[in-house]
């Protein structure tokens, strides 16, 4: 009898648990507010002083931002060492390899601190937030228009952020504030910035992106996605650039490392840096990406892709030097995709379209509110419809020109627009022409690291080609359509013409090209031309054109939304993701995607062994190293292993996440380290604009296999003692 008892009280826990999880980005500064006692009956066990203060340390400060912003990475021992995704460190895995060391395909790993290699990016650690919402919109007034209205903000953010960054240095501290809920409220973060940080460990590729895009976005999951980087600071333990008498630094908090395990319906909390959400879009805004935006950026980045992998599969050379452009450039291939075909499965319009009926019959109650709230959706749709025109011709400039071709990008840095050699060509000075030049050839190396002229010529081709065809004549640059009809519309020949000749395809014809350098002769390439009209036509016919239209659309989301979270002032919201620190709470938690499938919330490495095919290329998306395949064959997982005897890969948690949560720490309810977050599932890629609570799944890579690939498979027990692991 006991038991039956147990097991109902069992059950009856977990059910509170699934039905209690949410959507939720939240603001750390507000837990104990909004959400403590939330978070409690989900099964946290610290105060909420312990996971956010401004005078004592807590989880905040072993949590930082990659870069401001394009990853979260964690603190897991006192000497500095970070842990983030594989992904969020293949930029710089890349950019270490070569032909002789290739770290993408056999790993890299730091036996000592001095072989630790610089990374070339910065870690911010959050100091506080604050609201700032009073301040910023003291002198605002409802008759203001939207001008004015943004101006007087910018001019406030400007006088606050002065103020609290005077006496600073601007290469180690930041002081940012940023909009929330459509500009309805304002919150200021300060940063201490770390600029010296070193990459210490990289799984090989096999491991740290096992299933590549097969497997992107998918559930089940075997991947090993993580990186380990150190960040160094000064002898007074302060931020500085890099030198070599910098120490490790040692953070006023890191995460300790858990062995005990997760089992369905522990606590998940995610803290991190999520980069952006758009929770309050209308149904306005999801037609336009469903029908337009959306499958255009897919068509272009697949085209971009096809010319990649053909070019990538012939050498390995140029396979390393596109591997993480390619990553870029699929992952969001793949989410666009995805993104448009859930937003249509999950009925993501009528849904909006229903909020929307609410809101409007909640603004006609009475007389004020449809004063004040009554024209926000019509300001809005009027804003989508007019701006219609515009939608395609955006999406063309932004993926397959200022995204496109490398060669349009090299001669934008450095010829055209506002490039120091335009300005100097434009006031005819030959002095700023010799200081042009100058940075020129000193970032040529850099430059022409990582490219590769036979991929950029058909890159060129296939996207002059996709733009002439695909985006309305009204936005076609004059020296466009003079190709267009020199070439009869074959722009692969006018890009191999072009391409023979060109100065900007190599580092040797660079420096041929600058010491002979010709101000006219610039003025007559035509690539230098296609750059300055697209982006003269982006900026006065794209820009200009939806000014007016942007104007009337945020002044109908600010109240929207303002009018919103008014009609419904029992419901907490939480406001969309704009790359700062944000805390997600709820439970490891398994799901059902269709009618009679079920997925667990977890995986081991069988699986990895069940999805091997078996090949000689190492680059093969299941491709398993020998060597991982030989601890599997002895079980040799040491104390890494579950209950079970197995070794436990990825879990699965119903915590809300979004792009730049990748590398974000997963913790449970004692504040220990579970898991990193590295993706999310399929079935709720629409979950950036509506959150689906019964099938939103944040996956993540379980810390045990972590361990386990840098002690067991790397040899690499040094970084583990480093760590202090519970169990």
């Amino acid at each position: 009898m006991k038991k039956i008892v147990l097991l109902l009280l069992t059950f009856i826990t977990l059910f509170q648990i699934r039905v209690k999880a949410d959507e939720g980005m939240w603001l750390p500064l507000f837990i104990e507010r909004l959400n403590h006692v939330d978070m409690q009956n989900c099964g946290l066990q610290l105060t909420a002083e312990e996971i956010y203060s401004v005078n004592n340390s807590s989880l905040k400060d072993a949590v930082v931002a990659l870069g401001g912003g394009f990853c979260t990475g964690e603190m897991i021992s006192n000497q500095g060492l970070m842990l983030t995704n594989h992904h969020c460190g293949y930029g710089v895995i890349q950019e270490k390899s070569s032909t002789e060391h290739d770290y993408l395909t056999d790993g890299f790993w730091a036996m000592t601190k001095e072989q630790e290699l610089p990374a070339g990016f910065s870690v911010w650690f959050l100091d506080r937030m604050d609201d700032v919402t009073a301040i910023v919109l003291k002198d605002v007034t409802d008759e203001m228009d939207e001008t004015e209205r943004s101006k007087t903000i910018s001019a406030a953010i400007k006088a606050l952020v002065d103020k609290e960054a005077e006496g600073k240095d601007k290469e180690t501290y930041k002081v940012q504030v940023k909009s929330f809920y459509h500009g309805n409220e304002y919150y200021m973060f300060k940063y201490n910035i770390f600029n010296d940080v070193r990459l210490v460990g990289a799984p090989p590729s096999s491991i740290g992106k096992f299933g590549g895009d097969t497997d992107n976005w998918m559930w089940p999951r075997h991947t090993g996605d993580f990186t380990l980087f150190r960040v160094y600071a000064n002898e007074n333990n302060e931020p500085a650039d890099y030198a070599e008498t910098n120490k490790p630094y040692q953070p006023k908090h890191h995460l300790p490392v858990s062995l005990e395990g997760i089992k369905d319906g522990d606590y998940a909390m995610v803290m991190g840096y999520p980069g952006s959400t758009d929770r309050y879009l209308t149904s306005f805004g999801v037609d336009e990406a469903v029908k337009v935006e959306q499958p255009e950026r897919v068509k272009i980045r697949r085209a971009k892709l096809d010319i990649m992998e053909e070019g990538m599969s012939k050498d390995q050379k140029v396979r390393i030097q596109y591997a993480s452009k390619f990553a870029s450039t699929s992952n969001y291939w793949k989410y666009f995709k995805g993104q448009s075909q859930q937003l249509v499965k999950n009925k993501v319009k009528q849904k909006k379209e229903a909020l929307e009926a609410n809101y409007i019959a909640w603004a006609n109650e009475n007389t004020e509110r449809k004063a004040k709230y009554g024209n926000a959706l019509e300001l809005i749709k009027n804003a989508y419809d007019q701006g219609a025109k515009y939608t395609l011709p955006k999406v063309y400039f932004q993926e397959a020109v200022f995204q496109g071709p490398d060669i349009f990008g090299y001669v934008m840095s450095n010829f055209a627009f506002r490039s120091n050699m335009q300005a100097a060509v434009l006031a005819n000075s030959s002095e700023k022409m010799e200081e042009a030049k100058k940075q020129i050839l000193e970032d040529l190396e850099d430059d022409f690291k990582n490219y590769n002229a036979e991929i950029d010529q058909k890159l060129l081709a296939k996207m002059l080609t996709m733009f002439y065809n695909n985006v309305d004549k009204e936005f076609h640059p004059e020296t466009l359509t003079e190709i267009a009809k020199k070439y009869k519309n074959d722009f692969n020949k006018f890009a191999a013409d072009y391409f023979k000749k060109s100065p900007f395809i190599s580092e040797q014809r660079v420096k041929d090209y600058l010491a002979k350098f010709n101000a006219k002769k610039l003025q007559k390439d035509p690539v230098y031309n296609l750059v300055n009209e697209f982006i003269n036509i982006y900026i006065q016919q794209i820009s200009g054109g939806q000014n007016q239209l942007s104007q009337e659309k945020t002044k109908g989301m600010r109240l929207f939304v303002d009018g919103v979270r008014q009609m419904n002032k029992d419901k907490k919201y939480a406001p969309d993701a704009n790359s700062t620190m944000r805390v997600s709470y709820g439970n490891v938690l398994s799901y059902e995607p269709s009618n009679a499938v079920t997925y667990h919330f977890s995986t081991t490495l069988e699986g990895v062994m069940q999805k091997e095919v078996i090949t000689d290329n190492k680059n093969h998306e299941f491709y398993v190293p020998e060597k991982l395949k030989e601890l599997y064959n002895k079980k040799d997982y040491g104390q890494y292993a579950n209950e079970d005897g197995e070794l436990p890969v990825g879990f699965l948690s119903n915590n809300d996440i979004t792009g730049g949560n990748s590398g974000s720490p997963v913790i449970n309810g004692k504040g220990h380290l579970i898991g990193t977050a590295f993706d999310g599932n399929w079935e709720a890629m629409s979950g950036d604009i509506y959150f689906e609570p019964n099938i939103q799944r944040t996956i993540s890579v379980d810390i045990r296999y972590t361990l386990f690939i840098i002690d067991k498979y790397a040899g690499a027990k040094h970084l583990i003692d480093e760590m202090t692991l519970v169990k």
